[in-house]
């Protein structure tokens, strides 16, 4: 069973905890400033666990984050923990992409129905992880606490998009049919094993603050002001990349000469 009371300490959570709207914002607020987005163990050759004994000792218990699968899912049981209807659904990752391109399904999000309106949660995408539930209603525009973001038709999928700079960006598509556990296992073990999974080759690590999101990719740093410019650094050496993990994203770096050695390799 869900240990409720870790999870709201660990994001800063002290309101309500009743299934409203307000308080699904809050906690899709908090989530993404305080459990950081990183792909460690996958690039380290670390198997990722689902199962929610491991999900809560890796990003509750411990200064670790994850991907879109341990995010989403452990948002999933928080969500049912407190009364919410929230279901999981598969996405095909277009960030980037031609949009003819046919994606795998190597994302996850959340579907919360409240009454008989319906939202997309999505706590686990990285350097554009939303801040505010997405009302499944096609063509508005939505704002939340740094991006705006919309959902549109795809021609007959759904999308989400987002306003990066002045353009619509578009990040993933899905429909809704639901995923259950073992659907979610099987695709986690693609991100996790297939030698064309982003999550095995790259570094990545995101969170939000209040006023700007950090992002981290191999050896780049970003700083993304919400309302004014962005900035970016190179981190030089493994020593480095450490200390830039542990101090701005709040990431507690495993021990070991596998990850030693992977993040030398994204530095090279």
């Amino acid at each position: 069973m869900l240990d409720l009371d870790s999870y709201l300490k660990r994001i800063g959570y002290s309101g309500p905890r009743t299934a409203t709207l307000e308080t699904l914002r809050a906690l899709q607020a908090q989530h993404p400033r305080s459990i950081p987005f990183e792909n460690l163990d996958t690039l380290s050759g670390r198997p990722v666990a689902l199962d929610l004994p491991s999900l809560e000792r890796k990003l509750v218990q411990s200064r670790r984050g994850g991907y879109c699968f341990e995010q989403n899912l452990l948002f999933k049981h928080v969500l049912a923990a407190l009364g919410f209807d929230a279901a999981a659904l598969a996405a095909r990752v277009v960030w980037e992409r031609g949009e003819d391109e046919v994606r795998a399904r190597t994302h996850m999000v959340l579907l919360v129905a409240l009454g008989e309106q319906r939202y997309i949660c999505d706590v686990g995408f990285g350097g554009l992880t939303p801040t505010a539930p997405i009302e499944l209603t096609v063509g508005v525009e939505q704002p939340t606490p740094h991006e705006t973001f919309r959902v549109v038709r795809d021609p007959c999928d759904f999308a989400v998009e987002a306003s990066v700079r002045g353009e619509w960006k578009r990040l993933y598509r899905f429909d809704l049919q639901e995923q259950h556990q073992v659907d979610i296992e099987v695709l986690n073990h693609y991100v996790m094993t297939h030698a064309a999974s982003p999550m095995r080759g790259r570094l990545f690590a995101a969170r939000a603050a209040a006023d700007r999101r950090f992002g981290l990719g191999n050896g780049a740093l970003s700083v993304h002001h919400l309302h004014g410019a962005s900035e970016q650094q190179r981190v030089g050496s493994v020593a480095e990349l450490k200390r830039v993990l542990e101090s701005t994203f709040g990431i507690d770096v495993p021990r070991g000469r596998e990850v030693d050695a992977a993040l030398a390799r994204v530095l090279e």
